[in-house]
């Protein structure tokens, strides 16, 4: 039976997180001292592999892997090769979100399982910018990484995510950038989820303001074109390539959402802006791990609720869910 919330929305997209461990620290996203989850408490490749075939008979058709930084986990390419052979036998899509850091390394690989498209996080082209944003100086290895992705023949999206006062007079450059590489670029509102050390009120910078700004130099034009995410998008005249627009906090996205999120540790959260959640883990690891998995996905669906309430609109408040980005997974 095909998952259904109780709003009738289909459910066929999975974003699957791998590991809550990253290789950068980027300052909108966790604390220089993130403390990560013990080993033991991470789904074992086989049991990431269980849960995923056990959406996959539920209706899912779209898998993302996320993390945390996916290809940080050692055997991260085995569970590529098991899931890509589900692609035309109930799995339309296999992709990814990456930091770009270990891409190189891991591109051809991805590309003989299967992937054909992944997304890049990326949002300065200048070095040192880099290096206070993620704190580390992993620019080059990031630039390396897609132009390996897309000599392996992976399509790439760079995400952006737009933040005052740090990449916001950049975001057309950068633009300019992807598309003169054959890359589209999504931007992203920096979304209140977990503690850092910067005030996320700082961050905020709305998408309506950027795109008024982009339109004084471009001509935008609402195109038709849609991946099953939350993305808004534009065709660009001058440049001729497409840009999105992802807006959790300035437009609300969330009637046709056809997603749910599942952590590393098999917490399967219906919302990423909603504290509700089922336990995937202790069902894949009691005495019968199938009808345990099936009753489990049913009562997500029961819980999934109509809209998130993320917000930004004081300084100094706390963020709208504690849990940050890598342990929900991107």
């Amino acid at each position: 039976m095909t998952l259904v919330d109780q709003f009738q929305r289909r459910i066929s997209y999975l974003r699957l997180s791998v590991t809550d461990r990253c290789d950068l620290r980027c300052a909108y996203c966790m604390p220089e001292r993130q403390v990560f989850l013990p080993r033991k408490e991470v789904l074992s490749l086989e049991e990431l592999h269980k849960l995923a075939l056990g959406f996959i008979g539920r209706g899912i058709t779209k898998l993302r892997l996320t993390g945390g930084e996916p290809l940080v986990r050692r055997d991260m390419i085995e569970l590529v090769q098991a899931l890509g052979r589900k692609l035309g036998d109930g799995l339309d899509e296999l992709t990814m979100t990456t930091n770009g850091t270990r891409l190189a390394e891991f591109a051809e690989d991805l590309f003989a399982a299967g992937m054909r498209r992944v997304n890049v996080s990326l949002d300065t082209l200048d070095r040192q910018g880099f290096a206070r944003l993620a704190r580390r100086d992993s620019l080059s290895q990031v630039l390396e990484g897609i132009a390996a992705a897309q000599a392996a023949g992976l399509k790439v999206k760079i995400n952006t995510v737009a933040l005052k006062g740090t990449n916001e007079d950049e975001i057309p450059a950068l633009i300019e950038w992807a598309h003169a590489r054959g890359l589209e670029l999504t931007l992203i509102e920096v979304m209140p989820l977990g503690e850092v050390e910067e005030d996320r009120f700082d961050q905020h910078l709305s998408l309506g303001d950027v795109r008024t700004a982009l339109e004084q130099r471009w001509t935008l034009t609402p195109s038709e074109h849609r991946t099953g995410g939350p993305a808004r998008y534009f065709d660009v005249a001058e440049t001729g390539g497409r840009i999105g627009l992802i807006t959790p906090l300035t437009n609300n996205f969330c009637e046709g959402c056809n997603r749910v999120r599942v952590t590393a540790t098999g917490q399967l959260f219906p919302c990423l802006g909603g504290g509700e959640r089922v336990d995937l883990r202790a069902a894949l690891r009691s005495d019968d791990p199938d009808a345990a998995l099936a009753e489990a996905l049913d009562v997500a669906m029961k819980i999934k609720p109509l809209r998130h309430n993320f917000r930004i609109d004081a300084h100094g408040q706390a963020p709208a869910l504690p849990r940050h980005m890598s342990m929900t997974g991107g």
